[in-house]
């Protein structure tokens, strides 16, 4: 038997115990329950919004048939759709992320943004809003100049630079601990950055920073979708493959060793794949808070167990269903609400009441 099979092995050994059928069966109850939850939201997503549209006319356009007023398809095909399938693909790839970086630090207030990502992302767009300000010549004002594509090109470029330096820094620090201090510490170093340099701008350049620093999943269009969702699914396939790992993680990274994990490699694997879904998501959408801290906690509740063959699965499905409610809410008519105001009220209260509800601060153990 090779390492790998017999960590393996071990790891399903003492995470997944016998599962007791009480168990099972409330595993089954809150995967269906998160399944229909999601395609709920999805739809209530695709047919609230400004101009109303019949419930029975949003599914005969999703169904390919013709509705009755020509304007509700080009309503729902052009925008409502791709803003809830942003809003579903974000909410999931935030949550798996959040989930990971809670199980590898082990702290259940790590999110996705812990390592600098987002910050990283912000430094990227404001240093084309400065070349757009300023009129400068160079790749700031090149990005600036290309509207909602540049800045995603800025966020995107920014949070890979600030990646790249995280993981050049895992393969030297070896204390969990410590690269989540450092991470810290680099997004606060970022942030100042970008604080200084939106003193340096015109007034109406710093307000479209804001604007973006709010979050919104609206204005993807079928092109956007189509390299955003190609990055998220990477992204969760990724995390959905290292749920053994992960379960190993569970009990330290030294007994992890002892069960033949290769904790290196395991490490770097999850700070690519959270940091590239976190990436993505502030890349397309601005850096949306609360909902990879607040998803993994709800998720654990419902289904009962830190078992990452089910939790990975019940998180994707529970982030991808709280974005889409927060989309729904956000759209309501005569009123647009930005997501991260949506987030952090909804956010907030949950994470509090499942820390105070909590025996210990660890949070990823049952």
């Amino acid at each position: 038997m090779t390492a790998a099979s017999t960590s393996a092995t071990a790891t399903a050994t003492a995470v997944a115990r016998a599962v007791p059928p009480s168990a099972m069966f409330r595993r089954v109850i809150a995967l269906g329950g998160l399944f229909a939850g999601t395609g709920t939201a999805l739809t209530l997503a695709i047919t609230v919004g400004s101009v109303p549209v019949p419930l029975h006319e949003t599914v005969r356009v999703l169904l390919g048939a013709t509705p009755a007023d020509p304007r509700w398809q080009v309503v729902i095909e052009t925008i409502r759709l791709p803003r809830a399938l942003t809003a579903a693909l974000a909410g999931a790839a935030l949550g798996m992320a959040g989930l990971q970086m809670q199980t590898l630090f082990r702290n259940p207030l790590a999110d996705p943004y812990s390592l600098g990502v987002s910050s990283g992302a912000s430094l990227g767009v404001s240093l084309a809003v400065v070349g757009a300000g300023t009129g400068a010549s160079g790749f700031a004002a090149d990005v600036a100049a290309g509207g909602r594509a540049g800045v995603v090109v800025a966020a995107a470029a920014g949070a890979g630079l600030v990646l790249s330096g995280i993981l050049l820094l895992a393969r030297f620090v070896r204390s969990p601990v410590t690269l989540l201090v450092i991470g810290v510490m680099v997004g606060s170093a970022t942030t100042a950055i970008v604080s200084l340099l939106l003193t340096w701008t015109e007034p109406q350049q710093a307000q479209q920073f804001l604007a973006w620093g709010l979050g919104s999943f609206s204005g993807t269009t079928w092109s956007d979708l189509a390299l955003f969702g190609g990055v998220t699914v990477a992204g969760i396939a990724v995390a959905t493959s290292s749920a053994k790992q992960l379960n190993a993680l569970l009990l330290g990274e030294n007994y992890a060793r002892t069960l033949g994990l290769n904790v290196g490699r395991a490490r770097t694997t999850t700070l690519l794949s959270a940091s590239l879904l976190a990436g993505a998501v502030t890349a397309f959408c601005g850096p949306i808070g609360f909902l990879g801290i607040a998803v993994p906690h709800a998720a654990r509740r419902l289904a009962g167990t830190s078992d990452h063959r089910v939790l990975l699965p019940a998180t994707l499905l529970a982030g991808a269903m709280t974005a889409l409610l927060c989309s729904v809410v956000s759209q309501l008519p005569d009123t647009v609400i930005p997501i991260n105001v949506i987030t952090a009220l909804l956010g907030a209260p949950v994470v509090i009441a499942i820390l105070l509800r909590s025996r210990a601060l660890q949070g990823v153990g049952t």
